[in-house]
């Protein structure tokens, strides 16, 4: 039910951007607990667009909308999103869990912390930083690339950089 309630949250939000009716957020208290959202546009099986948030900062029915407008119009590895792609386009939300910070030093030790097919992860060192949602692991289920892959969206040189942080969170996903 909630997961029905979320992506017609963002799907309505998507056909208010191109001058469908106005969304009305029901006045559920779930819906206005702040919480950390992703939200992901896939087009013919291919991404399409995801942006989010990881801090929640926002109450939940503000995050997915925003998320929704942002990965369809201002996620920079793609161009806008068109009207006419609106019908093949597939939502997929992920409310994210508080970010946990892992102790590990060392490439061998954020390996061996990182859950695959289950965790997200937030690696970081200095101003540059990467983020994959759980969701990430079905594109790249061996942690080796999962980690590899990280590294190049970070903008990190592959060779373990010391003072990088790494930080897990999970997410509920709803689909489509």
């Amino acid at each position: 039910m909630r997961g029905e309630v979320l992506l017609e949250l963002a799907r309505g939000t998507l056909r208010e951007s191109f001058g469908g009716p106005k969304v009305v957020v029901p006045e559920d208290a779930w819906l206005y607990e702040k919480k950390a959202v992703f939200v992901t546009l896939h087009k013919d099986g291919d991404l399409r667009g995801c942006v989010g948030q990881l801090a929640a900062r926002l109450p939940l029915c503000e995050a997915v909308r925003s998320a929704a407008k942002a990965a369809a119009f201002h996620d920079g590895r793609f161009p806008p999103l068109r009207e006419t792609e609106l019908p093949q386009v597939h939502l997929e939300i992920s409310v994210l869990s508080a970010l946990e910070p892992l102790e590990a030093a060392t490439e061998a030790e954020a390996l061996q912390a990182i859950r695959p097919g289950v965790d997200g992860v937030v690696l970081t060192h200095g101003a540059r930083s990467g983020v994959f949602i759980p969701e990430m692991w079905k594109q790249l289920p061996d942690p080796n690339e999962f980690l590899f892959h990280l590294k190049r969206k970070a903008g990190l040189p592959q060779a373990w950089q010391p003072g990088t942080r790494v930080e897990r969170f999970t997410a509920e996903v709803w689909a489509e």
